[in-house]
């Protein structure tokens, strides 16, 4: 999906909640808040998911805020969420890491400080050696300025200088939503310079270069729209958003399609009502490194707390800012058991 463009504004909001470093080391004294919590233990110290979604990491990841995209470093050590904010007017990537057994306290990502820039959709490839995002930060390429996927490698326990993938993958149109396999190949969102429809696209990287990506056939690309495809590190499946299919619960579903050896792709199938809602907004798919966990946004609201008995409550009201559920878009997880259940035969 293209997302609205950037505007030229201070992250007022987002300093009064999380300490800003350009560095993966919080600075002491940094941050405005009470102090973090102790969190140790894997996925920043939260009770397991089960089979029925739950909010991720409630007051830690899911605030309030619109909250979208998870990477993780293939360990796990490392966590990368995307924030957004006045619907779209500004957008970043925050992040917390594991260090001597604790994790850090949220701050903004090394490459995602600039305000007036877009920076949505963290990646981090299946070796820990790349992270890439979505970005409209001026670049070389012929659509400078405009939403392109970006790149950093991994320089010790950090990363490097950020770079925009080369040209046969950032065109004049809009490229988003990485997602790498093992061998490196990369599959994308492309939308049309001027327009159009969006579709999942795919780059073979052959000798370190990425080779003319290819359209993946309506399988995939099925629906009146579909973007933001998360790609099973060994190409097994793809989960995406696709909106205008006939079993859809409303707006963009989540869909799984799965991939056999031959390179064929099953028909899209339906997540199901556990995970996608009439709400229309669930998308941003992502699956942990360990296989064990489904990662997605969705946008529910508490209405019994909103609104108890069925009537507003301006104490409730008051009491929903700054938390999950109140509206906005918040990171769910749940066990991702089911995915596999869902692979007809044949794939």
């Amino acid at each position: 999906m293209r997302r609205p463009e950037a505007r030229q504004l201070a992250l007022i909001p987002i300093l009064l909640l999380f300490a800003c470093s350009p560095s993966l080391s919080q600075e002491e004294g940094s941050s405005p808040l009470d102090a973090f919590p102790a969190l140790s233990g894997p996925y920043l110290g939260q009770a397991p998911a089960l089979a029925e979604p739950v909010v991720f990491a409630p007051g830690i990841v899911s605030t309030g805020f619109g909250e979208r995209d998870v990477a993780m470093m293939p360990d796990g050590s490392e966590i990368y969420w995307a924030v957004v904010g006045g619907q779209y007017l500004w957008t970043t990537v925050l992040f917390s890491r594991l260090v001597e057994g604790e994790w850090t306290e949220p701050a903004i990502a090394p490459c995602c400080v600039e305000a007036e820039y877009m920076h949505l959709e963290p990646h981090i490839t299946p070796d820990g050696a790349h992270f890439m995002w979505l970005s409209n930060r001026p670049g070389p390429g012929p659509n400078n300025g405009g939403q392109e996927i970006w790149v950093m490698d991994r320089e010790g326990s950090g990363w490097g200088e950020p770079y925009p993938l080369p040209e046969i993958i950032n065109s004049a149109g809009s490229e988003f939503f990485p997602s790498v396999t093992r061998d490196g190949t990369l599959y994308f969102t492309r939308s049309p310079a001027g327009g159009g429809e969006n579709r999942i696209w795919r780059s073979r990287l052959v000798d370190g270069e990425y080779q003319e990506p290819e359209l993946l056939p309506q399988e995939v690309n099925a629906g009146r729209s579909r973007y933001n495809a998360f790609v099973d590190p060994d190409e097994r499946y793809l989960i995406l958003g696709i909106v205008g299919l006939e079993d859809t619960f409303g707006g963009t579903d989540h869909y799984i399609v799965f991939r056999n050896e031959d390179d064929q792709w099953s028909q899209p199938v339906n997540l199901g009502p556990s995970v996608n809602t009439p709400s229309g907004f669930e998308y941003s798919p992502y699956v942990s490194p360990d296989g064990e966990f489904f990662f997605f946004m969705s946008q529910r609201t508490d209405l019994d707390r909103l609104a108890p008995g069925g009537v507003f409550d301006a104490r409730a009201l008051r009491g929903m800012v700054g938390e999950p559920e109140n509206g906005e878009w918040d990171i769910y997880w749940m066990d991702a058991a089911f995915l596999e259940a869902l692979r007809p035969e044949g794939f």
